[in-house]
C-alpha cells in the first residue's frame, strides 16, 4: 500500500472495500460522479490519448501505456494493441466520450488532462487498465480515482492478462534507459534535505520524494522501509553524465504515494 497519512489509518472497513473493488467487473469501476459534457472524438492517439473534433487532444488521467513507433524507435510491446482496444472501445461509444477534467487541467505539452467515459457511462482508463494494456499512474493533484483504477490493475495482474503475461517488474540493475518502470528493490538508507526525501536503494536507483510533495507522505511509514523490499513506479531519469561519480545512475520521483508498495 502507498504511505500517505490517510492510509495509515486503513481500517477492515477499508480492505473489504478494496476487496469490493477487485470484485467488480471493469464496466462497473471508476463511475462518473456528476453529470459530464459529451465530446465527439476525432481520432485515437494511442492507447491513453485521444484527439477531439474541436482540436484539443485529451490525455487520459491515471493511466499510462505503451509508446508507439516514432522518430525510427520501435513500439514498445502491446502499443497497438492498447491503441486498437482504444479505439474499439471510442467505436463502441460512437467517438462520443464524456470527460471529467482534472484540478490541474493541462500538461506541460498544452493537453487536457481528464478522465474519460464513454455513453454508458464506463470509465475508459479502467476498462484499459483491467484488459492489461496500461499501468496505473498517480500524480498530484489528479488523484481522485487512485483506488479504483489501482483495482482495475490489478484484476489484470491477478489473471496476468496482456502486459502482466510476463512480469514487467524489473531490478535496478536491469534498467538501461529512462522512461516508464516499475522496479522493485531493498531500501538501504533515507536521507532528508532540501531537495526532499531520499530512498537510496540496493542497486544504481535512488527514489525521490520532491520537497513540494513531502506533505502527501507518510514520513514516518517511509522510514520503516528501511531494510525491506519496495515496488516503485514512475519515470526514471538518467543522471549517467552528470558529475558526481558517487550519485546513483538512475532517478524515480515519486509523484504520489500510490506510486510506492510493499510487493
Amino acid at each position: 500500500m502507498g504511505f500517505s497519512r490517510g492510509m495509515r489509518k486503513a481500517s477492515l472497513v477499508g480492505a473489504f472495500f478494496v476487496s469490493a473493488l477487485l470484485a467488480l467487473p471493469a464496466q462497473a469501476l471508476c463511475p462518473a460522479p456528476v453529470q459530464l459534457v459529451e465530446q465527439r472524438v476525432a481520432q485515437v492517439i494511442d492507447g491513453d490519448t485521444l484527439r477531439l473534433a474541436d482540436g484539443r487532444s485529451v490525455r487520459m488521467i491515471g493511466l499510462n501505456t505503451p509508446e508507439r513507433g516514432r522518430e525510427g524507435r520501435a513500439a514498445e510491446p502491446f502499443a497497438e494493441k492498447a491503441t486498437r482496444h482504444l479505439r474499439q472501445l471510442v467505436e463502441a461509444s460512437d467517438w462520443h466520450v464524456r470527460l471529467w477534467p482534472g484540478r490541474e487541467a493541462h500538461d506541460r505539452y498544452g493537453r487536457l488532462l481528464a478522465h474519460v467515459y464513454d455513453r454508458r457511462g464506463s470509465n475508459l482508463e479502467a476498462e484499459q487498465l483491467a484488459a492489461g494494456l496500461g499501468y496505473f499512474v498517480a500524480v498530484h493533484p489528479n488523484t481522485s480515482l487512485v483506488e479504483c483504477q489501482r483495482a482495475a490493475e490489478q484484476q489484470a495482474r491477478q489473471a496476468q492478462l496482456g502486459l502482466w503475461r510476463q512480469a514487467p517488474v524489473v531490478r535496478p540493475q536491469a534498467l538501461r534507459q529512462g522512461g516508464f518502470a516499475i522496479v522493485r528493490a531493498r531500501v538501504e538508507r533515507l536521507e532528508r534535505n532540501r531537495g526532499g526525501i531520499w530512498l537510496e536503494l540496493d542497486g544504481p536507483l535512488v527514489l525521490q520524494v520532491p520537497a513540494r510533495q513531502v506533505e502527501a507522505f507518510d514520513v514516518a511509514a517511509l522510514q520503516r522501509l528501511v531494510g525491506r523490499e519496495v515496488e516503485a513506479r514512475g519515470w526514471v531519469v538518467d543522471r549517467g553524465r552528470r558529475k558526481g561519480a558517487s550519485q546513483a545512475r538512475w532517478l524515480l520521483r515519486l509523484s504520489h504515494p500510490a506510486m510506492l508498495e510493499r510487493p
